[in-house]
């Protein structure tokens, strides 16, 4: 089939984000600076490319949205409190995946109602595959650009647990991980958003982040995966949410693929948060 939904919007932003893709991959294939910013991650000529290319998309899509990303100045709480719907983005997701040049970041757009991502598009330009997301309509995978479309589920806790990590942002947590799925659990290290896709896909069963990261990291991903049937939970299990005050900080969080299970009380008997 050539598309997996009559979603005229989300089928939109998933254009908007491979343009957004070519415009990274064409500084991929040079020699590109790296600069870093006041939190000493690093900032690349792709990342402004395409968030140009994603604002200017997005205001000609839905022109009375505001739009909140990585590399755009931010808007103060005062304004955003008064918000209902916004876009949120992270035009390249894992800079140091790309400055490394292995191909695991990300270009990602979500639509957030209500403090909850209700359309998610993640592309990782390198391989072409796309997922797209939208409440009520499920998630899907294209692996090449024209290609067809694949629904796409989570799976049932599976024994050994596979535990999707951060590439470039370890973390000592394995005793945790120990408790919540298994002393036998493997660990499968993978950058940017790509590890909530993975869960969302079935290769996966739960992602555990104890370090800071931001709204436009997570909110197009969590779509995915929540349309999946998995879930983002802060520690004390309640879903993450966003826009909720001045910092665009996310607490620290738990993806999981099995939503059916009673994260809640795992968490606890972890010892979490």
């Amino acid at each position: 089939m050539n598309a997996p939904f009559e979603h005229s919007l989300l089928l939109q932003v998933g254009t908007l984000a491979r343009l957004a893709g070519e415009a990274i991959l064409e500084v991929y294939r040079q020699d590109f600076d790296v600069e870093l910013k006041d939190d000493r991650s690093p900032l690349t000529a792709a990342d402004l490319a395409a968030q140009k290319v994603i604002a200017e998309g997005l205001a000609r899509i839905e022109p009375a949205l505001p739009l909140v990303s990585e590399e755009a100045s931010q808007v103060s709480w005062e304004q955003r409190r008064a918000w209902t719907r916004h876009w949120l983005v992270d035009p390249l997701d894992g800079t140091r995946e790309f400055v490394k040049r292995n191909g695991e970041f990300t270009v990602n757009i979500a639509l957030i109602d209500h403090h909850q991502p209700v359309l998610g598009v993640v592309l990782a330009p390198v391989t072409g595959e796309l997922f797209a997301a939208a409440r009520g309509v499920g998630a899907w995978w294209q692996a090449e650009q024209g290609g067809d479309w694949e629904r796409i589920n989570t799976r049932a806790l599976a024994q050994p647990a596979i535990a999707a990590g951060s590439r470039s942002h370890g973390g000592a947590q394995e005793e945790t991980l120990r408790r919540l799925v298994g002393e036998d659990y493997l660990l499968k290290p993978l950058g940017s958003s790509l590890k909530f896709c993975l869960l969302a896909r079935g290769g996966a069963d739960v992602y555990l982040r104890r370090g800071p990261t931001s709204e436009w990291d997570t909110a197009a991903a969590q779509c995915v995966l929540e349309e999946a049937g998995g879930a983002v939970l802060d520690l004390h299990g309640k879903p993450l949410r966003y826009d909720r005050g001045e910092s665009l900080l996310n607490p620290e969080f738990i993806a999981v693929g099995d939503a059916g299970l009673d994260w809640p009380a795992k968490l606890r008997d972890a010892g979490l948060p």
